[in-house]
């Protein structure tokens, strides 16, 4: 009688210890899947970053050649100044299509690798 009880016993224990390695190896995967987002992200966010920079620079230099052309520097930034709030407001009307929408899919797609 002492047998089917310990057979219970041990039936118990591996379900006990293949809920836990369940469990452990559920947390690696979402670990992953995290790791790789942040990764994927960090990098496109670098890459955003010195773009900018390099784009703020082209931009005070453009401003600057405007305004040497115009006779007055201000004018030059005055009209890159226009630019980017036309700009501004076109990003605004769609910016579900063009910014959201992507970032959404990369990290859907990310996760689900």
């Amino acid at each position: 009688m002492e047998e089917p009880a310990s057979a219970t016993e041990l039936l118990f224990e591996r379900i006990e210890a293949y809920g836990k390695t369940t469990i452990e190896l559920t947390k690696l995967k979402a670990l992953k899947t995290l790791s790789s987002i942040v990764t994927s992200l960090v990098a496109r966010l670098s890459v955003i970053v010195m773009f900018s920079l390099f784009v703020i620079v082209l931009n005070i230099g453009v401003a600057l050649l405007l305004g040497e052309w115009l006779g007055k520097t201000y004018y030059g930034f005055f009209i890159v100044a226009g630019f980017y709030l036309v700009i501004g407001v076109l990003s605004h009307l769609f910016l579900h299509k063009w910014i959201k929408a992507p970032i959404n899919n990369l990290i859907i797609s990310q996760s689900l690798q």
